[in-house]
């Protein structure tokens, strides 16, 4: 639907009527100002330029258009367009994965198939980010060091994506936990306290780092950033050894009771995740604790469509201008000199 921002410059419509209306004519030039032999000749060609421009009911019509376009143009017409949604807030949530060289383990299973534990992360993580309409999202991967791999921003598609291109090793073998947290807490700490939300993703212990995980833990909870920390890993798994099948424990590295105290000062929550259908369960639990946003507002873009009606009229002042000074021109080149009266 096109509308009109300013539709009161329709009133400007009249205007060069009622000036042609109220203003006096332009009287004549003094009589004997200056003689010219072929003054005649020159008035008459003047006056088909002149006289003759607005006679014609085609100019007179274009000159009419022309004002209407840039009245028009000046009344400033958009398209309006449908109501979208708007969420009226949402959180600022920053994502922790873990990309350390035991995320290559295999002690997940899809579809009867053995998978390794970054693969299952992504897969649930890549749902849970798809679900969060309206909130800001950023990602932090870590090992050796912690990287922000996407500040805090609404295109989710993007954090998919990069998070989608991770591969175990990218940022070295060992985990510092305590770095991750820092530089979540960093992007969040300016964000509005309600909304600050680290998920935290390890499968093992902090071995690596600057900063020590309870240190970052407290300055999180001191910003008021909860913390929801998930330790990822089956309990059981058989391998193949030289003495045979045996049953070990893949996740023995896994630092529960730190990932708990860590989840607990910050008011978050600790969650273990041994399988691909826990895991998923435990995102889903996100979405309860941490809900995506109110109910959306609604708003109509608009596309500004001024230039057109404006452009129009440009053309047609171009059109008119050349119609009438060509055939004037053309007079002037045919006939170099005026000769004698």
């Amino acid at each position: 639907m096109i509308e009109f921002l300013f539709p009161w410059a329709f009133l400007l419509l009249p205007l060069p009527f009622i000036f042609r209306g109220l203003l006096k004519p332009v009287p004549p030039a003094p009589d004997g100002a200056l003689r010219v032999p072929f003054f005649q000749r020159l008035l008459s060609q003047a006056g088909s330029v002149g006289s003759m421009a607005m006679r014609h009911p085609w100019r007179l019509l274009t000159a009419t258009l022309i004002w209407c376009l840039l009245i028009c143009a000046f009344a400033r017409p958009v398209f309006v367009g449908n109501e979208l949604p708007l969420p009226v807030e949402g959180r600022n949530l920053m994502m922790a994965i873990d990309l350390s060289a035991s995320m290559d383990r295999e002690d997940f299973t899809v579809d009867g198939r053995s998978t390794n534990r970054l693969s299952v992360v992504k897969a649930a993580a890549d749902d849970f980010i798809q679900r969060r309409k309206g909130d800001r999202i950023g990602l932090v991967l870590f090992s050796d060091r912690a990287y922000l791999q996407a500040p805090l921003t609404l295109d989710g598609e993007v954090v998919r994506n990069l998070l989608d291109e991770a591969q175990v090793g990218l940022t070295g073998t060992q985990t510092a936990i305590g770095d991750a947290i820092g530089i979540a807490v960093k992007r969040l700490k300016d964000q509005p306290a309600s909304s600050r939300v680290l998920i935290l993703l390890t499968d093992g212990a902090s071995n690596a780092g600057v900063i020590q995980p309870m240190q970052a833990a407290e300055l999180a909870k001191d910003l008021g950033i909860r913390i929801y920390t998930i330790g990822v890993g089956a309990n059981r798994m058989a391998v193949q050894t030289v003495f045979g099948r045996e049953i070990v424990n893949p996740s023995e590295d896994l630092d529960e009771a730190m990932l708990t105290k860590i989840a607990t000062l910050t008011g978050g929550q600790y969650f273990r995740a041994q399988d691909v259908k826990s895991l998923a369960g435990i995102y889903a639990q996100l979405d309860k604790l941490e809900p995506a946003s109110g109910e959306p507002v609604y708003i109509r873009p608009s596309v500004s469509l001024y230039f057109w009606p404006l452009s129009a009229a440009l053309i047609l002042t171009i059109l008119l201008a050349l119609v009438l000074i060509v055939p004037p021109l053309k007079q002037w080149t045919e006939r170099p000199s005026f000769g004698a009266q």
